[in-house]
């Protein structure tokens, strides 16, 4: 039978919200009774969504006995699409609920430690003057702008050219070496043996050690070892927990070098190829959320200071 795909799927070829809800909860439960006890309803009602749901699909979705019932192959892989789909729509309920019906949505993305270390912070107070703006921060190591995603605004490092991207440089990068105080106990302060350390490694940046060294003039020989971390903030953790020398951005653990929890193993502070800029899509240069957003970030830098780190 020749099937005509041009047209959109009729309305009522869609089963109902409750359908899918008997069906998830029965599924779940391996059980009609629990589920109609967990939904409110009775056994019967229950039954009956979860048939007439099958009748649509013209599949059974269950195997049926006088004690039990259980998914069939094509059950499992429906009861997966509608527990995604039942999540969805929870989650969308449940955003549009929690915002005020004159507010907006900004959706942030940024790496995981320049939105702990320094964007949350940069944000204080930032809900409190725009009532108006929510913001919903999202932590990910990228990529910012899939096709998937519905983003207004990323915090990135790199050189602040990205296609179809608007961005505002925030600052540069300075890196020094870094470790937990107690971690020199016992130790020669000589590198000409590198083996008598540990140093943290970024994994997205391999050889930033060699780099370092190299920029100094410092002749070393043999393998650079140590564990590896996807995040500086997993960087800057393992050196707070002794396990090493760690390389990491001075902008990261100011309070932690005012603290002395952190202390500098070199004097050399070695500069970053990239930058870490604030970006967003160009079509969104005149969005007021945007624009308040980058004016509230501009007036935070203009009016930070430095700790020192003496």
């Amino acid at each position: 039978m020749k099937t005509d795909t041009s047209s959109s799927l009729g309305f009522r070829a869609y089963p109902s919200t409750k359908a899918l809800q008997c069906f998830e909860t029965a599924a779940r439960h391996s059980s009609f009774t629990y589920a109609a006890q967990e939904m409110h309803m009775t056994q019967s009602a229950v039954s009956k969504q979860v048939t007439q749901l099958e009748e649509m699909l013209n599949t059974a979705l269950f195997y049926r006995t006088s004690r039990q019932i259980s998914l069939t192959p094509a059950g499992k892989v429906y009861y997966i699409e509608v527990l995604n789909i039942l999540k969805h729509i929870e989650a969308a309920t449940t955003n549009l609920l929690s915002h005020n019906d004159d507010s907006e949505l900004l959706r942030i993305v940024s790496h995981p430690t320049l939105s702990s270390r320094w964007l949350i912070p940069a944000l204080k107070g930032f809900g409190e003057e725009h009532p108006s703006i929510n913001l919903e921060i999202i932590e990910q190591v990228g990529p910012f702008f899939s096709e998937d995603q519905n983003v207004d605004i990323a915090f990135l490092y790199g050189t602040g050219i990205w296609d179809g991207m608007e961005s505002v440089k925030l600052f540069d990068e300075y890196s020094i070496a870094v470790c937990n105080p107690t971690y020199f106990q016992n130790r020669d302060m000589c590198f000409k043996n590198i083996d008598n350390y540990n140093f943290i490694q970024f994994n997205s940046r391999p050889n930033a050690w060699y780099e370092y060294f190299k920029q100094q003039d410092l002749n070393i020989e043999g393998t650079i070892d140590g564990p590896r971390f996807d995040t500086f903030q997993a960087c800057i953790s393992a050196a707070l927990a002794g396990y090493g020398i760690a390389l990491v951005p001075s902008h990261f653990i100011e309070s932690e070098l005012q603290t002395k929890d952190l202390v500098k193993v070199f004097d050399y502070v070695m500069q970053g190829r990239g930058s870490y800029y604030v970006t967003y899509p160009l079509s969104l240069g005149n969005s007021y959320k945007v624009r308040m957003v980058l004016e509230w970030l501009s007036n935070y830098i203009e009016s930070y200071i430095e700790p020192s780190n003496e």
